[in-house]
């Protein structure tokens, strides 16, 4: 069994997993009510918050499931924020000696790339390993807060991220045009719960698509229109078309990840046998729809992270220690903010 711990940003989370039988729990402590205070995660407060919930949740998770048969210790060391990071792994080298067991490395990135697989997993745990060869070569879009990058999985399971953001994620984005409007964090699915009643084409926002075989992503330009339209606007009628406004926002993140993913498809010639969507992004729904119809069309499968392991969860990370080969133990295991999904 697999122990793992995730404190990369503002989420102190616990899992076990198992590879005959899944997650056998998860535990989180969410810091959204603490951070949504300031208006954005506080690096150092966040921190303090991981030191406070981690002994509770480890309590909790040797108490309903026990950790006699835990044979691996896995934790995010990057990318994140370092002082966050460092406690994490910290407790993670504490808990591999007291339980006198290796302790493995976790790129937080490769993370979100195999939660979109659990799910294949818990249908069937032990077809697992023929059931995602059949899904291979597997093209990702990761969508979060840090984050927006395509990467294709070949069928050795290596990651190659194909592209990514050149400023904002989508998810950045999306927190700071809620900032703008006035709506508090985190800003992502407030915009969604105000957008519902909102027209998509009512204001026409960039959507920083670029050449038309370029891969990459560009989000700052949508937040500079954004401020620059509610420049020109009294706060009354800001009010007024609110949900018109964040719902054509809204529109302008989902249409320029369709389309950039719908043209990795296109330059892949149908190699493609599954599509995948994860990160906290993908929990927004006019993007799974969107990602699910653009698969159907294609004739590929389509894998969404299940909405718990969406965002900041322990359980992506202790599967990807299991599933994804780049995942070993390490004697002196460093923190690595900045990690490349690439690399491990």
């Amino acid at each position: 069994m697999i122990l793992a711990l995730e404190s990369s940003c503002d989420e102190s989370a616990v899992a076990l997993f198992s590879p005959e039988r899944g997650l056998a729990g998860e535990w989180i402590a969410s810091q959204i009510a603490t951070h949504a205070r300031h208006g954005g995660v506080v690096p150092d407060l966040a921190a303090r918050e991981h030191l406070r919930h981690f002994g509770p949740l480890l309590q909790q998770a040797q108490r309903e499931v026990g950790f006699s048969a835990v044979t691996l210790v896995a934790v995010t060391h990057g990318p994140g924020l370092a002082p966050c990071l460092a406690l994490g792994v910290a407790a993670a080298q504490a808990l591999g000696r007291s339980l006198h067991v290796p302790v493995a490395g976790v790129n937080h990135l490769r993370g979100h790339v195999w939660s979109a697989f659990l799910p294949v997993h818990a249908a069937a745990p032990a077809d697992f390993a023929a059931r995602a060869a059949e899904l291979l070569p597997h093209l990702g879009l990761v969508v979060s807060g840090g984050n927006t990058l395509l990467f294709t999985l070949d069928r050795e399971r290596r990651v190659t991220v194909l592209a990514s953001t050149r400023d904002d994620a989508a998810g950045e984005a999306l927190d700071k045009g809620a900032k703008l409007l006035g709506l508090g964090y985190p800003g992502g699915p407030l915009i969604e719960r105000v957008a519902r009643s909102g027209r998509p084409d009512a204001f026409a926002f960039p959507r920083g698509i670029g050449a038309r075989s370029d891969l990459g992503f560009s989000f700052s330009g949508l937040k500079t229109s954004l401020r620059y339209r509610i420049e020109k606007m009294t706060p009354a009628e800001v009010a007024r078309d609110l949900p018109d406004l964040c719902s054509s926002y809204q529109e302008a993140v989902v249409d320029a990840l369709e389309r950039k993913t719908g043209l990795a498809l296109e330059q892949g010639g149908g190699a493609f046998r599954s599509l995948g969507l994860s990160g906290g992004v993908a929990n927004n729904g006019p993007l799974r729809d969107r990602l699910a119809a653009l698969a159907k069309r294609e004739r590929v499968a389509f894998l969404a992270s299940r909405p718990e392991h969406t965002g900041d969860n322990a359980g992506m990370i202790a599967f990807a220690a299991w599933a994804d080969p780049a995942c070993r133990p390490a004697e002196n295991l460093q923190i690595v903010p900045g990690l490349a999904l690439e690399g491990n």
